[in-house]
């Protein structure tokens, strides 16, 4: 059964991985505008021509990457051994965690992203959550 749940965890978080990434690939002002008001997207897009031009290749390559990471959640969530579903739950917990971190500790110090900063730390604890719902459904199955 713990399968299952891992399948699931693993197609939802690709989903949202995959989805996360083409927007940010083709829609990223659009994208900016929605996430954060349309002062802080101006400020953070870029104001002169070669800032616009680095910025929309350095956001095309992490949405290229969310979608990398996206298709590997879709490829491992077929993994049937319950040892490495076990082991990348808690891999992702971790980079879940590191990633709220890091969000604390320094993108709240970014004046122009100051405010959005709990909203998107509330989302990482939320991905992690879901690893850790399944480790203990998955211990909690293993010793009954």
């Amino acid at each position: 059964m713990a399968s299952n749940g891992f399948f699931l965890i693993c197609i939802l978080h690709s989903s949202i991985a995959l989805t996360c990434g083409i927007l940010i690939m083709f829609y990223l002002k659009e994208i900016s505008v929605f996430g954060h008001g349309s002062d802080t997207a101006l400020k953070i897009l870029g104001s002169t021509p070669h800032d616009q031009l680095l910025i929309q290749t350095s956001d095309a390559l992490a949405g290229l990457l969310l979608c990398v990471i996206g298709l590997l959640l879709f490829m491992v969530s077929f993994v049937k051994d319950r040892e490495f579903q076990g082991f990348f739950a808690k891999g992702c917990v971790v980079i879940h965690v590191c990633m709220a971190l890091w969000r604390v500790y320094f993108e709240r110090k970014v004046e122009v992203l100051a405010r959005d900063w709990p909203r998107q730390v509330a989302g990482d604890i939320v991905l992690a959550l879901s690893w850790v719902l399944f480790l203990v459904y998955s211990w909690r199955e293993k010793y009954d």
